[in-house]
């Protein structure tokens, strides 16, 4: 962290008015220093300032490391800028139960949603950058709503990265009575259909949304977007027939593709989802670099101490490791990562030059 060290200068802009041949005995009298005497008075000011600098920029470079070593001494507020049961609480819940038990102070989470998870972010990026009051949040907020709206925040300077938590890949899933048994199969039928396939979403500007207009581009296919106020709707009318295709996370469709009540085509990440090993990734099976996923990350306020942010990290990490940890993400469709704060902020950027790219070319928008 960056500390601003206030800057000392010597009081000497009183202003008197003087005869010119008085100004060294009005001076004198003023200062307390005998005629003649100011260059080395000002020299010694100029030490004394000095060494009040020096002082100052040993305390403040000192107290980074400590309050690193001290923190936590008070419970810990974790937001979520979505609602209790989704995937981004459910890794809150699991981080913050894990940092208890390592500190010994509570980490409550705080539930916060509304406006695409921008209203808990917002709460975030303008608290306190102390360590006390962190979020879990999901690519929404930080990577995709920058480039479909207007923010009350800058994803980029009013939040500081402490890792990638997780990440999970979507899946193309198919009615099982659909021609198409293969990616290559889809995207020939999308091509040679006379009428134009449609695809379910559980919403405008949502990671399944993008993830299926990044495949229109890279496919060069056509296809109508059908949005439904949530992926739970979606998936009925697709097991319906009433749609052609989703993408959609792993963890909702799970259930349905091991009951062959939907049939998995590929997922959307660059290797294969431990709980499908036999479906292919795009990029195996023929889109070469697809590649969209479904994470969760952890993220402090902008300005948080370095030493913080570093305990954070490494606490999670630790986590991370741990057998609960990974049969949780596992079974619910999902990797674990727990990167440094530099590679996570490293892909958060890539993540929004991609998702910027997708939407300017799909002409997405967002009332």
């Amino acid at each position: 962290m960056i500390w601003s060290i206030p800057s000392f200068s010597p009081r000497t802009d009183r202003t008197h008015v003087v005869r010119d041949d008085d100004t060294e005995t009005w001076r004198a009298a003023y200062t307390g220093r005998k005629p003649g005497m100011r260059r080395n008075s000002r020299n010694r000011t100029r030490n004394r300032c000095g060494w009040h600098i020096a002082v100052l920029a040993i305390f403040f470079l000192s107290i980074t490391p400590v309050m690193g070593q001290d923190y936590p001494v008070r419970p810990i507020r974790l937001v979520v800028g979505y609602p209790p049961g989704g995937g981004t609480d459910l890794s809150a819940r699991l981080v913050a139960q894990k940092l208890y038990e390592m500190w010994g102070h509570a980490v409550v989470v705080d539930n916060r949603p509304g406006a695409g998870g921008n209203l808990g972010t917002d709460i975030v990026a303008k608290s306190n950058a102390d360590g006390y009051t962190l979020l879990m949040t999901a690519p929404g907020p930080v990577s995709v709503n920058p480039s479909l709206m207007k923010l009350p925040f800058n994803p980029r300077t009013d939040l500081a990265p402490i890792t990638l938590i997780a990440f999970g890949p979507n899946v193309l899933v198919v009615n099982p009575a659909s021609p198409a048994k293969s990616l290559k199969e889809m995207i020939a039928l999308a091509r040679g259909s006379s009428n134009r396939l449609n695809y379910g979403t559980s919403g405008v500007g949502t990671t399944p949304h993008l993830s299926a207009e990044l495949f229109k581009i890279m496919a060069k296919v056509d296809m109508v977007h059908v949005p439904f106020k949530g992926a739970g709707p979606a998936v009925i009318d697709l097991i319906g027939g009433r749609i052609d295709l989703m993408i959609v996370s792993g963890p909702t469709v799970l259930g349905h593709i091991r009951a062959q009540r939907l049939r998995a085509l590929a997922v959307t990440s660059l290797v294969r989802l431990p709980a499908l090993p036999d479906v292919p990734t795009f990029d195996e099976a023929g889109l070469p670099g697809y590649e969209a996923v479904v994470w969760w990350g952890f993220m402090a306020p902008g300005g948080t101490p370095a030493a913080v942010i570093h305990k954070l990290q490494q606490a999670v990490a630790t986590i991370l490791q741990t057998a609960e940890a990974r049969s949780h993400f596992s079974k619910n469709g999902a990797v674990v990562v727990g990167n440094t704060p530099k590679a996570f902020g490293e892909f958060i950027q890539k993540e929004m030059i991609k998702w910027a790219g997708v939407i300017k070319t799909a002409g997405i928008k967002v009332n």
